[in-house]
């Protein structure tokens, strides 16, 4: 049989593109290397709590059009992303807010707390070099010391100092007493899990799992007349112009019989006495009841061919010889390349699906 379309990836960007498509009467093959779909925000049922398999997915938009679409889907519950920062056995609320300074500083008015910042601001004399020195320049040393400079260092795994200032452009500070992570007014979590999302996009549509693209489909004509490609970039061109470099992950995972471990969904652990970055309890995404609960702790790592690709790594090194490879992308008869691998830049859930959007109003409009 030969397809209108090979779609490499069964995440979020092309099971939206292979469910348009599907829509408009085009015949679709998805395949993906790993043994499941969803990608990256797979869910999967332990001990009847729904489990983020790699890493916690809350879903947050400012779209309302966006919203709507993937409402279609499922149906969302009301949780409100409220994480918390435990740092050498002090524990902060994020984002930075009132609660925040209240606890570092002993103080209660937001003049107080502005006062504090912008002191601790001025310290610095000239333009920000790097990370640590922009990072000071937007919240003051307190804040970077206690709850930016050990999470970032671990999950970049260099130094704050050697890292190129662009990476933080903004660190919001709100002046009031709400723990809510996000400011968009669209959040929650699909109730049964995000894995029934991609189902029921990819209903109807032939799907090949455990399938490696390069090994098998990677002269696509034979199967297809076009390619959706949302793997690494560089490695579709066969690393011609040198690899792109990545951050990657590992998580370790535990059932616990008891009924709440943390009584968050997720810490965010800032010290770097601590090796992993976070741990996740999932119950919390979904206001579970049930006796015992599920954790996982997430760990930042290095990463080399071979490994899971999770975070283009975003500097001006990376990013010049990225153009390159998306000026040969340019020229690809009949390939579109998405997603975080596939562009090489990073995407919320929302913004990978109106990029998907995006191309299917260019291909079919």
């Amino acid at each position: 049989m030969k397809y209108d379309y090979l779609i490499v990836g069964a995440g979020l960007f092309g099971a939206t593109f292979a469910c348009e498509a599907n829509k408009r009467g085009k015949k679709c093959l998805v395949i993906d290397k790993r043994n499941h779909i969803g990608g990256n925000i797979y869910s999967e049922n332990i001990e009847g709590i729904q489990v983020h398999k790699y890493g916690p997915h809350i879903f947050h938009t400012k779209d309302k059009k966006i919203w709507e679409y993937v409402n279609q889907f499922t149906e969302f519950n009301h949780f409100v992303h409220s994480p918390i920062a435990k740092i050498m056995g002090e524990i902060y609320n994020l984002p930075f807010n009132m609660n925040t300074f209240s606890k570092m500083w002993g103080i209660e008015t937001p003049d107080e707390a502005r006062r504090i910042i912008l002191e601790q601001r001025s310290e610095l004399h000239h333009e920000p070099q790097n990370l640590e020195e922009q990072a000071v320049s937007l919240v003051g040393r307190d804040i970077y010391g206690k709850l930016i400079k050990g999470y970032t260092e671990k999950q970049w795994g260099r130094p704050c100092s050697e890292l190129p200032a662009f990476i933080i452009r903004r660190l919001p500070l709100r002046f009031t007493y709400d723990n809510n992570y996000y400011n968009d007014p669209y959040q929650g979590i699909p109730v049964g899990g995000y894995t029934k999302i991609i189902e029921k996009m990819l209903d109807g549509i032939d799907i090949e799992l455990a399938s490696n693209f390069f090994e098998k489909y990677r002269v696509f004509k034979a199967v297809s007349n076009k390619l959706v490609f949302t793997g690494m970039i560089d490695e579709y061109f066969e690393y011609k112009y040198g690899p792109l470099e990545y951050r990657s992950l590992f998580f370790k995972e535990e059932v616990l019989d008891q009924d709440n471990y943390q009584g968050v969904a997720v810490v965010n652990y800032t010290g770097l006495d601590v090796p992993y970055t976070r741990i996740i309890e999932h119950k919390h995404f979904e206001f579970g009841n049930k006796t015992k609960t599920v954790i996982t702790r997430e760990y930042p790592d290095m990463w080399s061919k071979g490994k899971e690709a999770y975070y283009p790594l975003n500097d001006n090194k990376n990013n010049l010889l990225a153009k390159k490879y998306k000026i040969l992308a340019a020229k690809e008869k009949d390939v579109i390349f998405g997603g975080r691998l596939g562009s090489y830049e990073y995407f919320d859930m929302d913004q990978t699906i109106k990029a998907s959007l995006e191309f299917v109003y260019h291909e079919f409009e």
